[in-house]
């Protein structure tokens, strides 16, 4: 049981072309968003769209494979955990970010809104 006490799952398309950075250490890391929707009728009987915004962070080998696969508007299924951390801006205001650290990512190819001429 302890394996699933900190498990996020997530299937959402990708809200951002995925940055990559190389560290001094040789590690590698990508940030990027994904959307997930959620549909509901209201009291009224009308559909409505519940988009939800996540920030994910990949490591290492999961790094290389967004770097190398991972674009803007595709759909993506991200494995991980949950982490929250804090950090002071430059104005020395305290900032808090929720993000889930991705383990394992799986391209289900059904672009939605993908813009090709992405580079």
């Amino acid at each position: 049981m302890s394996a699933i006490r900190n498990k996020v799952q997530l299937i959402g398309n990708v809200g951002n072309v995925p940055k990559v950075r190389n560290l001094d250490s040789g590690k590698k890391v990508a940030s990027f968003s994904i959307a997930t929707n959620e549909f509901f009728k209201n009291s009224k009987g009308e559909k409505v769209q519940n988009t939800q915004w996540h920030n994910i962070i990949a490591w290492g080998k999961t790094a290389e494979i967004v770097e190398q696969y991972v674009g803007k508007g595709e759909e993506i299924a991200i494995e991980g955990k949950l982490t929250s951390r804090s950090y002071e801006t430059n104005e020395g205001e305290k900032r808090y970010v929720t993000e889930v650290v991705a383990n394992e990512i799986l391209l289900l190819g059904n672009a939605k809104n993908a813009n090709e001429s992405d580079s």
